[in-house]
């Protein structure tokens, strides 16, 4: 039975990453952005001693973590887009992902910060990331690194940790997703 369930595998291997560079290669459209939950980083929330500009008091990307990171910069690059912009979420794990995945100068970013344990912060920093996306010129790509609520109010999807979601975003700030890629933290 396992034979047969691994053959299906690697059956299957060319027609998943057909999809997955179909869904990234979107990135070329106008308007069109990546939001990316930060790579594998075991466990949740953050430390009681959690302070941002100390990295030691985070939960931080494991091994497997910074390998997903590489792994998704290299099917961004494979799927032959330009990213002008790299946003990150000022948490280590987020920056550790942009910084890991190669794509370019990483830019700290407030509005992307997790709102989990400030949950009155949400609606104004997905209202602020929604206005920094439809300020952007239509011909630039952004790609955002962020924390799952981050994301989940944004797409109305919660993303699996490396998860790349592809959306547009309007002249008014509206986000449609138009797809995600999963990227295996193995």
């Amino acid at each position: 039975m396992l034979r047969y369930g691994l053959a299906f595998l690697f059956l299957c291997l060319p027609s998943i990453a057909a999809a997955q560079a179909a869904v990234l290669e979107r990135l070329g459209e106008p308007r069109t952005h990546a939001i990316m939950r930060h790579a594998l980083a075991p466990g949740t929330g953050d430390p009681e001693n959690f302070s941002l500009g100390d990295c030691t008091t985070q939960r931080n990307l494991s091994e497997n973590g910074r390998a997903q990171a590489r792994r998704a910069g290299d099917l961004v690059r494979r799927a032959g887009v330009r990213i002008d912009h790299v946003w990150s979420s000022a948490w280590c794990r987020c920056l550790d992902t942009a910084t890991e995945m190669e794509l370019g100068p990483v830019e700290r970013k407030t509005l992307l910060n997790s709102f989990v344990s400030a949950r009155w912060k949400a609606a104004q920093r997905t209202r602020e990331t929604r206005e920094a996306l439809a300020f952007l010129p239509p011909d630039e790509t952004a790609f955002l690194v962020t924390h799952n609520v981050n994301a989940e109010a944004l797409t109305g999807t919660r993303p699996l940790s490396g998860e790349i979601q592809v959306v547009h975003v309007s002249e008014r700030g509206e986000v449609t997703l138009l797809g995600s890629v999963e990227v295996p933290a193995f």
